[in-house]
């Protein structure tokens, strides 16, 4: 009777396990992505997950300032390019990185890490870093409820955004001929 209740027990938590996963849709902080193709036929993907304000101050409360964060919530926030970049002047090969930001409120420092696959916290430590570059930080017109990347056509790269509060931090992602 009781090698019953442990199997049902144990059944009930593997599909309860296996259901949360499959519907990441449902979390407070969805999963969400951007994409955008490079002049040359090539992508940068991004994939992360969208917390919301909900009431409060993000930048300089719930973000602290100067400290890395994880640009995100849940799973690790992750770059996949298939091309050679040049971020803010530093040569970032092809590959998939994770990304972290250090906000500040007249600029940014994006972070990029060769440590993969972890959850989104704790930071991996700058021993992980591959590079940091500059972030233009200006204000949004309108509060922006979700936090939002984004990946747009620029020239002949792609512009890297993301939103959130009152707050729009960019920089320019270049394939590196």
């Amino acid at each position: 009777m009781k090698r019953i209740a442990f199997f049902s027990v144990l059944i009930l938590a593997v599909c309860t396990l296996t259901f949360a996963q499959q519907d990441k849709s449902k979390r407070p902080s969805p999963p969400a992505q951007t994409e955008c193709k490079l002049p040359g036929g090539k992508t940068i993907h991004i994939d992360y997950s969208s917390p919301r304000m909900k009431g409060r101050k993000v930048y300089g409360g719930l973000v602290p300032y100067g400290q890395v964060w994880r640009a995100g919530a849940n799973e690790a926030t992750t770059l996949t390019t298939g091309a050679n970049l040049t971020v803010g002047g530093k040569d970032v090969p092809a590959g998939t990185y994770t990304l972290f930001t250090v906000p500040m409120e007249d600029k940014w420092t994006l972070v990029i890490s060769k440590k993969t696959g972890e959850w989104g916290v704790p930071y991996p430590g700058e021993g992980d870093d591959f590079a940091r570059v500059d972030m233009a930080a200006s204000k949004l017109g309108s509060p922006m409820e979700n936090f939002t990347i984004n990946l747009s056509s620029s020239g002949s790269g792609c512009s890297l955004h993301m939103d959130w509060e009152n707050t729009r931090a960019s920089v320019d992602l270049m394939e590196k001929k």
